[in-house]
Parts: C-alpha cells; structure tokens; sequence
C-alpha cells in the first residue's frame, strides 16, 4: 500500500488538473452542508458584520427558528409580531449600504420573508384557518416542517456525498468530466436506491452514538460506504455497510492519523477565516481521500475480501483497452464533426456570430448535424480515454432524451429572422412591464422612452445573446454568465446614457432592491437576465424561428420594413417628447412611502401606489 506521503503527491497532481472542477464540488457540499461547511461559517458572519467572537459564543441575534419557537411556544399572534420587528431591524441594518437594499424587489422580498420568518408566519396562519384549530396546525405545521427538511436531506443533502465521490474518483483518471456526471445516478436511476442506503448508514451511525467509544469506531468502519456507493449504486444498503467494515478491518487508526495529518490547513483555515479551506485545502483533502479509497480497494480486490466482487468498476481505475471502446461506441461518426466552413464574410458571420444571410438547403443540414455533434463530441471523448466510459458503466445508462429536431439551438439565424425576433422580444418586454403595473399599482403604465408597443432593451439583449454570445451555446454554464454580463452591461450603460442625455431623468430605479449598484442595475434583474438567456437560446428564439421561416420571405422582408420604419419614427419623435409622467419617470427613491419634489421646492411623500411600483427591469 502506498504512503500518505506518495498519496497526497498523486493527490496534489490530480488537483492541479482539475482545481476548478474540485473547488466547485466542495464547494458545493459546504453550501449544502454535506461536507465541509465550517468553512463557510466565518465567512458568511464576515460578509455579515460579525466579529469573531459572536460566532463562537451563542448567537444573539433573532431569527427564522426564533419566530417557529415563539409560535409554536407562545402563540401565532406573538410570532408575527417578533418576525415584523426583526425585519423593520433588518431593512434599517441594510441602510447604512446602498447596494444591500432591502426595501424593493422579488429578491429583497425573499430575502426579508426568510431572514425574518415571515413566509413561516404564512403558512401557520394558513393551517389555523383551514383547520379551525390552533393545536392542530401547530401539530401540522410541525410534521411538515420536519417532513421537507428529511426530504431535503435525504434526496439532495446525503446523496450529494456519493456525487461527489464519482465526480473526483472520475478526474484521477480522466481528463475531462462532463458536468452531465453530476447526473449519474439519474441516468442510471438509483437516486432513490442510493438515498435509502445512505438513510439505513445514518441509522446504523444514530444507533452507535449510544455506546460513545462505538460511534467513533464505526464511523471509521463504515467510512467507505460513499464510496463503494459512488463505484456501485446497485449494490444494497447492509451489503455496502458490511463490505466498507471488512475493507476498513485493520485501517481505522490508520484513516484516523490520515484525517489527523490535515490539522495544520484546518489550523490555518480558522485563522484565514475558512478561505483556505474553500480554496485549497478542503480539495486537496477530498482529492486524497479519493486515493486513500482507490488503495485500500486495491487491496480488497487483492486479499478477495466476500463482498469485494461488488466493487466492480473497472475503468473508474483504469483507460480502456482500444478495441473495448471501440466495441463499445462502434456506431460514432467522427465525420459529423467534420463540417466544412464557410469562407469570406458569410463564413465569418456564421462562425462567429450564428448568423446566416439566407436559408438555404445547406444551412437546414448544418443544423441537424450541429445538434449530432454535441452528441458524438462526447462519445469520442469517451472513445478517445478522455472522459469515462458511459456505456461500459456496469449498470447500463439511460441516455436522456434529445432535443426535438425542430429545437436545435445551434441554428444560425437569418436577418430577416432576427429583425422579426428583436421586435417579439421588445413587445414581450413592453407587455411584462405593463402587466407588471397592472398587477401592483392597479393602473395601466405605458413603460419605457419611446411611445410604442416596445422596450428596444429586450430586444436588444436577446439579439446580443443569440448573437454574440453564439459560440457559448455548447456550455450553459458560460451562457448563463455571459448573458448575466453582457446584459448588465447594457442595461447599466444605458441608464446611465439616459440620465446624461435627460438631465438626470430615470426610467427605472433599482435602489432600494437587494445587491444594486448605484440603482442601474441590481442582482434580481441580472439573475433574470441569465435565465431568460438560457430561455431565448435554448427554447424561445428556436421555436420562434421555426414559425418565421414559414413566413415567405418577401411578405417577410414587407413587414420588417414597416416596423423598422415606425420603430424608427418613434425613436425620432421621442427624442425631443420622451414617453414621462407618472410611474414612468416619477419613480421615488424605493421607500415604502416614496419621497419627491413638489413644484415649489418642498419634499413631500408620494403615497400613490401607482407612484411606487416596482420597476423590475424597466427598461427604454
């Protein structure tokens, strides 16, 4: 068996090769609170304000859990009452920070409700009404609490170690890991066969915590159970629990000096306030355990340990012989990913940009054939010994369905069709804002700079994602964030073009909303932003598209020679007679009770509601 030494060296290697990759899982088992959350613990209470010592010594400031216990304790009347005190506490704290506002938004609104227990105040009142009963809703309103948080747990929080472990097991071998692994246990449906065994280990764990010495013993022996589940989901739950105590038989102090070895980066961890555990150690301790299970199975395997057979993933090891992949994806055409390239300004256009200057026969076959290569460029990286086999995975994969044929998103787009989808868009936008006013202030808001049925700015940005952003489609993960900062960008350029062209005048206003920067921009629009992105891209403008093309092209060309021609006009006549007026640039200042300047100079208090509506992504 190698050393800790060799180990953690084969470890640090392996980190070094995939650090984003690692960083991310762990990351993600703090957050959930699988694994390593401590060292999220003093970040969150320095993003919060807190000193050290406030959290370390017992918590003095009123909660969520502190509004339950009152209600289920005094009465539903007193828990509304302390979960109105603690956020008028909470939006008064939020204040003394501009871009921390907490007075205006969904997202605020969110954050307020679950800070301050408010939603959990709802639900109560709720089950009092419906039952007539106090007691009983309490009683109620208990088992439900209990019952999401063990479906919480037991669905995402506890398997997520087992995700975990296949992800980092895969990266010691591969250079590549799709993020579709995350879904393993999807595609070979034993979520619910792999939380149930995680559910019997927990019980097993529970039950040993009564004899003190025990637990600490047991917790060593069943500490390979994540891992033979994350090799082999199939295996059952006792069989899992007793084949991890016959591997960890004479390995328990040893797993315990191991874990010991790290004290010094969790020494160094507390003192930088958990960044280095986010960053490096916490990785790099998952990276080695990972090594530390790859040798005592080995060594199972070897001594032919009963139970051991089940650990039979070959190539999670090891690369594939040749002739075993080739079997195995026999029926990959690596010619589809050999599509010739357009020349001159029309092959630039479409390669860089995802756009073609008319439809012909040629672009229909491109498209179906870039939907095929997303498949097959996969299959020959697993062909190629770069990422694991699926398909010689010992339990068989249940590949996901594809997208229909008709919502291929790496069509490219025509200019006829991108005029058509930029006015779609700003009618959408224009129709969102207005509803938006109906439903909060009661009246109808014609939103926006321009006199017409269009918010320019949604259009906008769905033309630059679908444009610009064209060779992200591959990779969700860079559309979303691209889309978030390319739009952000605009919206907040534009906003503040618009207040240097109209002596300070705003169209929207974000203060007041959670995470704002200088009220142009804030983070529940560029969380909106992102997902319509990945909307447009991957549903909407496909769909869209396929109802243009119908159109014939002279009847298309008319009719965006008409809008362009009005849209146009309107942008002339409205720079020198913008649309303004009341909830359209009389905005306030995002209090409950908005603040403005009467004609004579004094401040007085706007209590219209018309006057204070939220003006989530109001744009030109």
């Amino acid at each position: 068996m190698r050393t800790r030494k060799e180990m953690k060296r084969q470890a640090r290697q392996t980190l070094k090769q995939h650090y984003l990759l690692f960083v991310v899982v762990c990351l993600l088992a703090a957050f959930l609170g699988t694994e390593f959350a401590g060292s999220l613990s003093a970040v969150k209470s320095m993003a919060a304000g807190e000193s050290l010592e406030d959290t370390t010594g017992a918590a003095n400031h009123q909660g969520l859990m502190d509004v339950i216990e009152t209600m289920l304790v005094q009465g539903e009347e007193q828990g509304r009452e302390l979960s109105e005190q603690i956020r008028e506490e909470e939006i008064l704290q939020a204040e003394g920070e501009p871009a921390l506002g907490r007075t205006r938004g969904v997202l605020a609104n969110l954050v307020n409700d679950y800070t301050s227990g408010s939603f959990a105040v709802s639900i109560l009142s709720a089950l009092t009404e419906a039952t007539g009963s106090q007691m009983i809703s309490r009683a109620v309103f208990v088992l439900l609490s209990l019952a999401f948080l063990f479906l919480v747990w037991f669905f995402i929080q506890d398997v997520y170690q087992v995700i975990a472990r296949r992800i980092l097991l895969e990266a010691r071998v591969y250079q590549q890991v799709p993020v579709q692994r995350f879904l393993f246990l999807i595609r070979v449906r034993k979520w619910a066969k792999t939380a149930w065994s995680l559910l019997v280990l927990q019980m097993l764990k529970f039950l040993w915590m009564f004899t003190v010495i025990g637990y600490i013993i047991k917790r060593y022996s069943y500490y390979m159970v994540p891992y033979i589940l994350a090799e082999n989901p199939d295996i059952g739950a006792l069989e899992a629990v007793t084949l991890s105590r016959r591997m960890m038989n004479g390995h328990k102090w040893q797993c315990f000096v191991f874990e010991l070895s790290y004290i010094g980066w969790d020494l160094l961890g507390i003192f930088t306030l958990g960044i280095t555990g986010i960053f490096y150690s916490n990785p790099y301790q998952a990276a080695a355990f990972c090594e530390y299970y790859a040798e005592i199975r080995r060594e199972a395997k070897e001594k032919g340990i009963p139970g051991a057979e089940a650990l039979n993933d070959t190539y999670l090891y090891e690369k594939a012989r040749n002739r075993d992949l080739t079997a195995a994806y026999d029926d990959v055409d690596r010619r589809v990913l050999e599509m010739p390239p357009l020349k001159g300004v029309r092959g630039f256009l479409a390669s860089f940009f995802g756009v073609t200057l008319y439809s012909r026969r040629e672009e229909r076959e491109y498209e179906e054939r870039a939907m095929e290569s997303i498949r097959v460029s996969a299959a020959v990286a697993a062909l190629e010994g770069r990422s694991y086999p699926g398909r010689l995975f010992p339990i068989p994969e249940h590949e996901r369905r594809t997208w229909a044929e008709n919502l291929n998103y790496m069509r490219r787009y025509s200019p006829t069709s991108l005029i058509l989808l930029y006015f779609i868009f700003c009618f959408i936008g224009w129709i969102f804002e207005v509803s938006q006013g109906l439903v909060m202030s009661g009246e109808f808001i014609k939103r926006g700079v321009l006199h017409g049925p269009w918010l320019p700015i949604y259009g906008t940005g769905g033309l630059l994602i679908l444009t610009v952003l064209y060779r992200l489609r591959k990779s969700p993960i860079w559309e979303f964030l691209a889309a978030v900062v390319l739009c952000g960008s605009v919206e907040y350029l534009t906003g503040l073009s618009l207040e240097l062209t109209h002596d300070g005048m705003k169209w929207w206003d974000y203060s007041g909303y959670f995470l704002n920067i200088q009220g142009r921009v804030c983070a529940e629009g560029l969380l909106a932003f992102g997902i319509m992105g990945l909307v447009i891209v991957y549903v909407v403008a496909p769909l869209l598209d396929n109802f243009l093309k119908k159109i014939p092209l002279k009847a298309a060309i008319v009719i965006c020679g008409v809008l362009l021609a009005v849209f146009c006009a309107d942008q002339l006549y409205s720079v020198k007679h913008p649309n303004t007026g009341r909830g359209i640039t009389d905005i306030g200042d995002g209090s409950a009770l908005v603040e403005r300047r009467t004609d004579d100079g004094r401040t007085g208090k706007a209590e219209d509601p018309a006057e204070i509506v939220c003006h989530a992504g109001s744009e030109i």
